[in-house]
């Protein structure tokens, strides 16, 4: 795991305060997200189909302050649309900064040069930088030439001038182990934190439906890039069991309320990735009235081939809470990558519900 020492030691006195509360429900990272509008049209983004008045909207930095503080997670990531096109996003940091949270400003990094100076370096701020592979890779997801290289050139920029920088990688349809690897060295040679990194989601939104990797092909994916990686010094920013969980050795549910979500419609329901269930007016209500149960990969025809790090993440930190011996030895000795993987439990949903295809290619519950 990449994160540094002070901040793993911030989040393990949070995790241990809210167990000696004796809390069931808490956050672990806010999605904060205050604008849908980006600058670039991705194959694979849930945002973009909005309307113009929609993503038109800002959460002002009020919004913001008051999102963090009634939420009350130890870090604060950053998403979009583009975080930097927001006017006030020099001022919401910092004053994310000021109440000692750690906020990960997630950009695909073409306005980083411009804006860059708008920002100090603080332990308290990290630049997440979308690459979703090396130039052809990356250029062809995010559906625009010339993207990769100035996404570089703005890490080195960054690293330069005594940022924290990571590295966003999302993984679709056609990556082979090889070239994951090949990529995950690169992101090592620019000297980059750590890289995050996961299958991405089949948003309901997107404009290409095929372009996401589903199922057995997941694990199996992820089991060769580890494999490959089992001797080079890869720093990947997540829990050990996060990515056993990803190889196909874990068996869990997600933990939506890990990382809620707030946005300018609201606090969204279930999470970051289902755009459509609904919103609460503050963090206490979305935590009171979303019908968990209802989601989750056995519970939701929706939910079924996600193993996004926004849901599982959580659940994995969870775990090596209550099992340490067991996160131990995955940090020691990595992901599994042969042999038997976990069985997965049959969907619920299958036994009393029908499914069809939506234009989208997701399933809709019909009751009987």
């Amino acid at each position: 795991m990449s994160v540094p020492l002070r901040q793993q030691l911030t989040v393990a006195s949070y995790l241990m305060k809210q167990k000696l509360k004796g809390a069931k429900k808490y956050p672990l990272v806010l999605m904060l997200e205050p604008l849908f509008r980006c600058n670039l049209a991705c194959a694979g983004c849930g945002k973009i189909d909005y309307s113009d008045d929609i993503l038109d909207k800002r959460l002002s930095y009020d919004e913001c302050m008051q999102a963090v503080d009634e939420c009350g997670a130890p870090m604060v990531s950053i998403p979009g649309g583009e975080p930097l096109i927001h006017k006030e996003m020099p001022q919401i940091v910092a004053g994310i900064i000021a109440r000692k949270k750690y906020v990960y400003l997630c950009t695909n990094a073409l306005l980083l040069k411009k804006r860059i100076d708008d920002y100090t370096p603080s332990p308290y701020l990290t630049f997440s930088i979308h690459l979703d592979g090396m130039q052809d890779r990356h250029d062809a997801s995010v559906c625009q030439d010339g993207v990769f290289d100035r996404a570089v050139e703005a890490i080195k920029l960054a690293l330069g001038k005594g940022f924290r920088v990571t590295i966003n990688c999302t993984l679709f349809q056609g990556e082979t182990p090889k070239e994951v690897a090949a990529f995950l060295d690169y992101a090592m040679e620019l000297g980059v934190e750590g890289v995050t990194i996961a299958p991405g989601f089949s948003y309901e939104r997107a404009p290409q439906q095929d372009v996401f990797i589903k199922g057995n092909d997941v694990k199996q994916l992820f089991r060769g890039i580890f494999k490959i990686g089992k001797n080079r010094k890869w720093k990947l920013n997540h829990s050990s069991l996060y990515l056993d969980f990803l190889a196909g050795n874990q068996n869990y549910d997600c933990t939506p309320w890990g990382n809620p979500t707030r946005n300018v419609f609201g606090w969204q329901k279930p999470c970051y990735l289902l755009s459509d269930e609904g919103y609460a007016s503050s963090f206490q209500e979305l935590l009171d009235t979303t019908a968990w149960e209802k989601y989750g990969t056995i519970n939701n025809p929706k939910c079924a081939s996600c193993m996004a790090h926004c849901g599982y993440e959580a659940t994995a930190v969870e775990d090596m809470l209550k099992n340490p011996l067991k996160g131990l030895l995955a940090t020691i000795k990595g992901p599994k990558t042969e042999g038997n993987m976990v069985e997965e439990p049959a969907p619920r949903y299958a036994a009393t519900e029908k499914t069809v295809p939506t234009l989208a290619g997701i399933p809709i519950r019909v009751e009987q």
